[in-house]
């Protein structure tokens, strides 16, 4: 019998925690080049009804309301989501919760599905809200790959780094709820809904001191009584944060997955 998720918990990273605010600046720096390129396929945004659920910072939503869009920017925590900056805000469920009144015509969800159990209803939901011609782009990490670090000083950093992957994929993520094998599928699974899907998937290099090394520290600082759980010590997380500093490490970015399922107009 699989144990009941806490509500509190559901979602892996907590808006609450004080580590939360750097780990969303590192996942702008990260993600919001290829959210930006592929947002702008979608075409012209002036007037058009924007969701952008799973919020975070708020870059991506602050993002379509500077191309003209009417959004509204959901979290099930809003805390770092900035009041004023062009768009509406709401405080929002989607694993309990109706999808906000639509219909919209361009839904943003960027590494939210995948921290979900309801994934497959959710994405449903979110299709079938959308305008005839409208679009939803969801954009996911595929973890489950291995060989994360590229280049490392020594083998004991390197051996570090991959006992971290290890860990987050195969153990405390998944605890929570995560499915790293969920990026793969939203193609087939947005094809299924009769939507028309298109996907790109994209990773970057990332050398110690950069947004995509830290964000390993971060996970780690937010997480780290279930990584000591798991079997992590203070000496590796010690030994861990020193390796992402290093400019001699150099990891490799999860795979993104970054799909758009176009609803037909007729």
């Amino acid at each position: 019998m699989t144990a009941a998720i806490d509500p509190v918990s559901r979602y892996s990273f907590n808006n609450d925690d004080p580590e939360s605010v750097g780990r969303h600046s590192h996942l702008s720096d990260i993600l919001d080049g290829l959210t930006f390129r592929r947002l702008a396929t979608v075409g012209d945004l002036a007037g058009k009804r924007c969701l952008e659920v799973g919020a975070g910072g708020g870059s991506v939503a602050r993002w379509m309301a500077e191309q003209g869009g009417d959004v509204l920017a959901t979290d099930l925590n809003v805390r770092h989501v900035p009041v004023g900056a062009g768009f509406r805000v709401l405080r929002h469920d989607l694993a309990t919760e109706p999808v906000p009144d639509g219909p919209w015509d361009l839904i943003h969800a960027r590494l939210v599905l995948l921290h979900i159990p309801q994934r497959e209803e959710i994405l449903a939901r979110l299709a079938a809200s959308l305008a005839p011609g409208g679009a939803i782009v969801v954009e996911d990490w595929a973890t489950e790959f291995g060989r994360l670090c590229l280049s490392a000083p020594d083998a004991g950093t390197a051996g570090i780094i991959e006992h971290y992957r290890d860990l987050l994929v195969n153990t405390v993520l998944p605890a929570r709820g995560n499915d790293p094998t969920w990026a793969a599928s939203v193609h087939e699974r947005m094809v299924g809904l009769g939507l028309e899907a298109q996907t790109v998937v994209e990773a970057e290099s990332w050398p110690g001191g950069s947004p995509g090394a830290l964000l390993i520290a971060a996970n780690v600082a937010q997480l780290r009584d279930d990584f000591m759980a798991a079997g992590f010590t203070e000496e590796h997380i010690e030994r861990l944060y020193a390796a992402v500093r290093d400019p001699r490490l150099v990891v490799r970015g999860h795979f993104t997955y970054s799909t758009i399922g176009r609803r037909p107009h007729a």
